[in-house]
């Protein structure tokens, strides 16, 4: 799909661009409903029912959230820990949100990072995030190995003062592929992932095995190639001791020779981008 798309107006990139604003928007809609005394588990089912209210059927995975140290994984050992809990909100306490809804056969994953009122370390580290965007376009638009741009991202952690936090997701992925999902009139889920989506993640990891590439971006040997051509939702996670902070959205790639063609990100009109434009501005 993506190997031929060359420019961002493209149709397929508008319907997930379309999807991930919906995701993003959805996001915002539920931080702002967000007081102390809500659970993990209560912001979930607020994101699933907002998005369901707009048409989403599918998923690639069912909406998470994640509150206080829970926002830097603290203690997670086993995939049952990222699950939502009955943790309860309080005052000052960082959030994250993260979803995937599949919306008109198209996919976004998106990581929110949020606060109830204020936290100065919270804040920090979102500010922070920002140089990792620019450090993982620039890489990749440098054509540089997924197993070195994760190395030279967590670098970079490190030397913000920062432990990575994305090491504790399964296989200590930054990013995965998506891609288009055909629509069905039944959408079952395993473990809170859809089973189409998981199909196509699949079929990508047997093709790619054959090929030399994998559909997860980790540190480790087989993502040890060049950036395969395709939209990957990528998600650098920072921690410092109990507060963790993280985005997640879609990197677009090509096979274009242009640096500026071959890898862009495909929606710069997010919360996260127009918060550091804000900072910008105000310093």
């Amino acid at each position: 799909m993506a190997s031929s798309v060359k420019d961002a107006t493209a149709p397929d990139l508008q319907g997930f661009r379309e999807v991930q604003r919906l995701a993003y928007a959805c996001a915002e809609a539920v931080a702002a409903r967000l007081e102390p005394g809500v659970t993990e588990r209560e912001a979930a089912r607020m994101q699933r029912e907002w998005l369901r209210e707009r048409g989403v059927r599918d998923w690639f995975h069912l909406p998470f959230a994640w509150f206080g140290d829970r926002t830097a994984f603290a203690g997670f050992k086993v995939p049952l820990q990222f699950f939502p809990t009955n943790r309860k909100l309080e005052p000052g306490m960082p959030f994250i949100l993260d979803m995937a809804p599949v919306y008109k056969g198209f996919t976004a994953d998106i990581g929110y990072s949020g606060c109830l009122g204020l936290n100065p370390l919270h804040d920090k580290l979102l500010a922070d995030l920002e140089a990792h965007r620019a450090l993982i376009l620039g890489e990749v638009r440098e054509r540089r190995s997924l197993r070195e741009i994760y190395e030279d991202v967590e670098r970079l952690m490190i030397r913000q003062g920062y432990a990575n936090r994305h090491r504790a997701y399964p296989f200590g992925v930054i990013a995965h592929k998506i891609d288009r999902v055909a629509e069905r009139r039944w959408s079952p889920r395993v473990f809170g992932f859809g089973t189409q989506s998981l199909k196509g993640l699949l079929s990508d990891a047997l093709h790619g095995h054959r090929d030399g590439w994998s559909p997860l971006w980790s540190p480790y040997s087989f993502s040890d190639h060049l950036p395969q051509p395709g939209l990957w939702a990528v998600e650098p996670h920072l921690g410092f001791r109990g507060t963790g902070a993280k985005f997640e959205e879609i990197l677009v790639v090509t096979d274009s020779k242009d640096p500026e063609q071959g890898a862009f990100w495909l929606d710069d009109d997010l919360p996260h981008v127009r918060r550091w434009a804000e900072e910008r501005v105000a310093a």
